[in-house]
């Protein structure tokens, strides 16, 4: 698949959050190698509490929305070719990484969180 070994980029404003070497390619989904970035540890909690909400996301959706979007507010994706991609959904646990993306804002409808470790 040409998607494998590809490497997006995670950013914050001028600063690198991490990059994703994908090694894994499950439609709609993206896994990867994550090596983080000097932007990464002001946000390595807030991505640890997302993925500490998404097993009961159903309980509590608007707690799990609040911790995702302390964990990407002001992020990017940028595709390998080098554009940022207009919408995605990430997650990051340890040197691992999982996100879905598109050229396209998402609907406003809700969407299926993955579970932690990318499977479906």
């Amino acid at each position: 698949m040409p998607m494998i070994g590809e490497v997006w980029r995670v950013e914050r404003g001028t600063e690198v959050v991490g990059e994703i070497t994908v090694t894994e390619a499950d439609f709609p989904w993206l896994n990867g190698r994550f090596v983080p970035g000097p932007g990464y540890p002001e946000l390595r909690p807030h991505f640890a509490r997302e993925l500490e909400l998404i097993d009961t996301i159903d309980d509590d959706v608007t707690a799990w929305e609040d911790a995702y979007s302390r964990a990407s507010e002001g992020v990017r994706l940028v595709a390998p070719a080098g554009r940022p991609v207009a919408e995605f959904l990430l997650h990051i646990e340890d040197d691992a990484a999982w996100f879905r993306w598109n050229d396209e804002p998402f609907p406003a409808e809700p969407f299926q969180a993955q579970p932690a470790g990318g499977s479906a």
